[in-house]
């Protein structure tokens, strides 16, 4: 997932994107609004980190300027600044979460993985269908399909391959699909994934087709066709 990191204390953004990137996250650096501003008119994220103050053209602004072009994407605010009403303007001009400066490391990853969850979670809703590759999912009715062939998938394997759908084409590691499939529930041995993997690999990969799910060995899974 893409995220856009916008704080002009050049070495924290770059201590934390490097952090953010050891997560499996791909980052974009800016280090005040009027860049920050470009970056958002010349692609998609999929999570805004915003310091507030910055040269420019402030957090605030930029965070103001999404909400009013319909750009729902989350927006998590990092800053000083923090007292009772700043925290209320921040979420009244459309901040989805707040953390203040400074902070533990640990927290800021896990609203990190929460708005991204939230984000994921609302675009599947939005959609019935999705097309993975070759393969497209039926996401209400739990089913797949492949060269015509219907293949039924229990809730766990849907999940799987909604995941898979968000990384297409990339590295992902087995802690990244542990976390996505058991979010808010408690969550089984570790070594479930590959067991699911494994079960949804049997479904929509016949011995004629070409292969979707890619283990990378000590490393995780890539999903795609490799040409």
């Amino acid at each position: 997932m893409k995220i856009l990191l916008v704080d002009d204390e050049k070495e924290l953004a770059l201590s934390l994107a490097r952090i953010l990137t050891q997560e499996g996250y791909q980052v974009i650096i800016a280090h005040d609004g009027k860049e920050a501003l470009k970056l958002t008119l010349a692609e998609s994220y999929h999570l805004y980190i915003l310091d507030w103050m910055l040269p420019h053209i402030t957090g605030l602004e930029i965070c103001q300027y999404l909400r009013q072009k319909n750009i729902t994407t989350p927006v998590l605010f990092l800053t000083a600044k923090d007292t009772l009403d700043d925290r209320v303007m921040g979420l009244d001009v459309g901040a989805d979460d707040y953390l203040i400066k400074p902070f533990e490391l640990r927290e800021l990853l896990a609203r990190v993985r929460a708005l991204l969850r939230r984000s994921s979670t609302m675009e599947t809703k939005s959609q019935d269908k999705i097309k993975v590759a070759d393969l497209e999912l039926e996401i209400n009715n739990q089913l797949a399909y492949r060269n015509g062939r219907m293949i039924k998938l229990s809730e766990k394997e849907v999940k799987l391959l909604e995941f898979f759908s968000l990384y297409p084409n990339q590295l992902v590691t087995q802690e990244q699909i542990f976390t996505y499939l058991w979010q808010e529930e408690e969550a089984p041995s570790s070594n479930v994934v590959a067991a699911i993997v494994r079960l949804l690999r049997r479904k929509i990969e016949t011995d004629n087709e070409p292969i979707l799910i890619h283990t990378i060995y000590g490393k995780g899974y890539w999903f795609g066709i490799q040409k």
